[in-house]
């Protein structure tokens, strides 16, 4: 360190705090500073620099899997505000599985975090147990509980679910089968589906016999959940499908099998993926605002290490249903 001053002109401190705290340093300083590090091919020794004050400067973030965008967008613009007040993130999915969670949670405590950002607020006994002996700061995001225990940042999956369900029926649907995810584990699945059901029985009306599959969120299952939802229902009017990646796969599998949308079959999905706007026809679906939520999910962390309040509050960021040619 002392080498990087002398090469940049600055005093030691002024490296340390260009290093770890990138915000308390003039723009020119810094950039004078990184210049020299650079230079020096010089790596903080963060080891050292938790011993002394207590910080990783590490912020530990679980979602369920990074294979689809829609998780990999709200890590991108977490990772644009933590980087530039000098922390970075330490990421891992869980596969959905709330073992392989806190087993992930159990090897980044080891690491010290500074924060935890957790996905839903269905997680087991001895994750929520480690968190709280750790005394961190724990930010759940995607999905409201009825009572948040620390902070949490998302949107109600029962009411999105729920208003979309009665965007169908006020279009004159009736006969409406459903196509969810696996609900173990999963409380934005589970929510979702409960919020069909609701909308459903307001309106007097019933699920149709054998109305609901479940299958992996996967395009291939789409299709195979259409096909399977056919078979046992031959009168359906409309499918609303719980991802936009199963809609998408329920709209190949319309134009394999000659079904015109939404003449013959209205269908609906959820989260406004890339993709659905480009899809034929055109995918009316839910809009989840994912990238502010992991924005103020990083927010909210900056603003609790900072000193800010404690008290377990609910920031819900609401949807938006999306109107296309679909239904």
């Amino acid at each position: 360190m002392r080498d990087v001053a002398a090469e940049a002109g600055v005093a030691a401190i002024t490296v340390s705090r260009a290093l770890s705290s990138p915000d308390r340093v003039s723009p020119h300083l810094l950039e004078k500073v990184q210049a020299a590090a650079k230079k020096l091919q010089y790596t903080p020794n963060i080891a050292a620099g938790t011993l002394r004050s207590q910080k990783s400067r590490i912020v530990a973030v679980i979602v369920p899997t990074i294979a689809h965008s829609i998780f990999a967008e709200t890590i991108q613009v977490m990772s644009g505000i933590f980087r530039p007040a000098g922390y970075h993130l330490l990421i891992g999915h869980s596969g959905y599985s709330l073992e392989e969670e806190e087993s992930l949670v159990t090897a980044f405590l080891a690491r010290k975090p500074d924060a935890i950002i957790l996905t839903g607020y269905t997680h087991s006994a001895t994750t929520i147990d480690l968190i709280a002996r750790a005394e961190v700061p724990l930010v759940e995001i995607w999905n409201i509980p009825d009572e948040p225990r620390d902070t949490v940042v998302g949107i109600s999956n029962f009411d999105a679910a729920q208003a979309m369900t009665r965007l169908l029926i006020r279009k004159g649907y009736r006969k409406i089968g459903y196509i969810g995810g696996p609900r173990e584990n999963n409380d934005r699945v589970e929510q979702r589906e409960r919020g069909f059901a609701a909308a459903l029985q307001e309106a007097g009306l019933e699920v149709p016999e054998r109305g609901i599959v479940r299958k992996p969120l996967e395009f291939e299952n789409g299709a195979r959940a259409l096909t399977e939802l056919l078979s046992q229902n031959s009168e359906l009017d409309a499918v609303f499908a719980a991802s936009d990646i199963l809609a998408i796969g329920v709209l190949m599998e319309c134009q394999n099998q000659g079904i015109r949308v939404p003449e013959q079959l209205a269908v609906v999905g959820f989260d406004d993926v890339g993709l659905a706007s480009y899809t034929s026809p055109p995918l009316t679906t839910v809009r989840v605002p994912r990238e502010e939520i992991g924005r103020r999910a990083a927010q909210e962390v900056l603003k609790r290490l900072s000193g800010g309040s404690t008290e377990p509050r609910i920031i819900d960021l609401g949807f938006e249903i999306i109107e296309r040619r679909s239904a």
